[in-house]
């Protein structure tokens, strides 16, 4: 084990309401006992593209010792996820709520948070 960035989440915060299942496409993220929990270290990338849709604020990242990241077997989980219908959760743009069927969408960090924007947006948000 080595020191990486991996998801955290703060059990009093949650609530369980699931919304973070979904963007994690690896699967580390399940609801157990009415919480969100990585259930797979080496499943989590790390990128932190469940945290942004918290409506709790419970999700963060942080860099601890945990297991390496298995590329191999989150594309097995990942297509588990595809055979159940379970991919694809709709993302919109935070400036101007285009989804992305309109518009390419980027995840970014804005003033301590994590939010997607799309590329009409970037710019506006890169020049003020």
């Amino acid at each position: 084990m080595r020191k990486r960035q991996i998801v955290k989440i703060d059990e009093e915060l949650c609530t369980g309401c699931g919304e973070c299942v979904l963007p994690c496409a690896e699967g580390a993220i399940q609801i157990i006992d009415g919480k969100a929990r990585v259930v797979r270290e080496e499943l989590c990338d790390g990128a932190g593209f469940c945290i942004g849709v918290c409506p709790e604020g419970a999700l963060s990242i942080e860099v601890r010792e945990a297991p390496d990241f298995d590329e191999s077997a989150a594309k097995k989980a990942s297509r588990s996820r595809d055979e159940k219908g379970e991919r694809f959760i709709r993302q919109s743009c935070y400036l101007c709520s285009s989804d992305e069927t309109e518009a390419p969408l980027l995840p970014v960090r804005h003033k301590g948070e994590s939010r997607w924007v799309c590329t009409r947006c970037l710019p506006r948000l890169i020049h003020g």
